[in-house]
């Protein structure tokens, strides 16, 4: 029985594989095109997935408040360039304000998801979409009027409100600068590089230590744990603290490889995709592992660069393949929890 479950597991995983083989001969692109541009996109998103990896294990199922990290990057971002700090000095406030704030709220989500036991993933969408509405209100109506303005470049003509996009090659040359390889045409920086590596490092690392246990024991069995002296509600707040300044690290790397900010825009539908990608490497919403993201995110991305060329080139529509990559994202989802739901059913007659 156990092996069936193992194989099951494979499900998702394998249905990508099979998806994006199919794409591939559909969109008649090169390999070595594929490899550059899932190159870049593993390097700006796989931190943010990874920043699901601890709810998951301490039983709180898919974290979408990590929206919140990525927003708190922005506003920092914003608000830096305000003040006219740039290159390395900007690029280093920004990383350490980034991570104070996002520890702060981050407490604050933690401690509201342990008052929904039960209910963590529903309220976090619902966290998450209450975050957004108040970004887009500071930043729509709050520059040029309660916050004051320094730098007249990030406002728009009527003085208030910033603009839709802005400019972060500041800092952006400060990490190419220090070390860039290429990939095909695709400029890889070695110092966001380290940063992933290290970021997957510390979690592989910290899921192995005595506290990674506990994270591991109160998602087996809350009651369990605290029979045997875990304080549960302490653990779930540190988790979803590292989980929110890990997501506002990924936005941090992000940006840098961008080397621009949409302000309004940037963040939406980032934990959907990131939900998406952790699944499609075979996770599930009780457990998941630094393997699973770094999987994950290349079969995730592998089929959203293929898919809208294979709808160009198979019904002479490429508006089709567009449409598929946000059905694709949702779909995934859904088709994962079905099977995650199959999975604990046979695990439950197991047992």
């Amino acid at each position: 029985m156990r092996k069936r479950i193992r194989k099951e597991e494979m499900i998702v995983p394998a249905t990508f594989i099979l998806f994006s083989i199919l794409c591939f001969f559909l969109a008649d692109v090169s390999l070595s095109f594929l490899v550059e541009q899932v190159s870049l996109r593993f390097i700006r998103n796989i931190i943010l997935i990874l920043a699901l990896i601890f709810p998951i294990m301490a039983g709180m199922g898919l974290n979408f408040a990590v929206v919140i990290g990525t927003m708190i990057t922005q506003a920092v971002f914003i608000f830096v360039l305000n003040f006219n700090i740039t290159g390395a000095k900007g690029a280093a406030v920004v990383l350490v304000v980034s991570l104070i704030v996002s520890a702060i709220i981050g407490s604050l989500i933690g401690h509201l998801l342990n008052k929904v036991k039960g209910k963590e993933m529903v309220t976090s969408i619902v966290v998450g979409f209450l975050a957004n509405y108040i970004y887009q209100l500071i930043f729509v109506a709050g520059f040029g009027t309660v916050i004051h303005v320094y730098n007249e470049k990030l406002v728009l003509s009527t003085g208030i409100g910033v603009k839709n996009m802005v400019d972060l090659k500041t800092y952006k040359e400060v990490f190419d600068s220090v070390g860039v390889f290429q990939i095909g045409e695709a400029k890889i920086s070695v110092l966001l590089l380290t940063i992933i590596v290290l970021c997957g490092g510390f979690i592989y690392y910290l899921m192995h230590t005595p506290f990674g246990q506990k994270i591991k024991a109160v998602g087996m069995s809350e009651e369990k744990s605290a029979n045997t002296g875990i304080d549960v509600d302490r653990t779930r707040i540190v988790v979803i603290i590292l989980s929110t300044m890990i997501a506002a690290l990924g936005q941090f790397v992000y940006l840098q490889n961008i080397g621009s900010l949409n302000v309004y825009t940037e963040h939406l539908d980032t934990e959907k995709f990131a939900c998406a990608a952790l699944l499609a490497g075979g996770a599930s919403i009780r457990k998941a592992s630094v393997r699973n993201a770094f999987v994950g995110v290349i079969l995730l991305h592998t089929l959203f660069i293929l898919s809208p060329l294979a709808g160009r080139n198979a019904f002479s529509n490429a508006s089709l393949g567009e449409y598929f990559r946000s059905f694709l994202a949702y779909g995934i989802i859904a088709f994962a929890l079905v099977v995650n739901l199959r999975l604990e059913q046979k695990r439950e007659k197991e047992n």
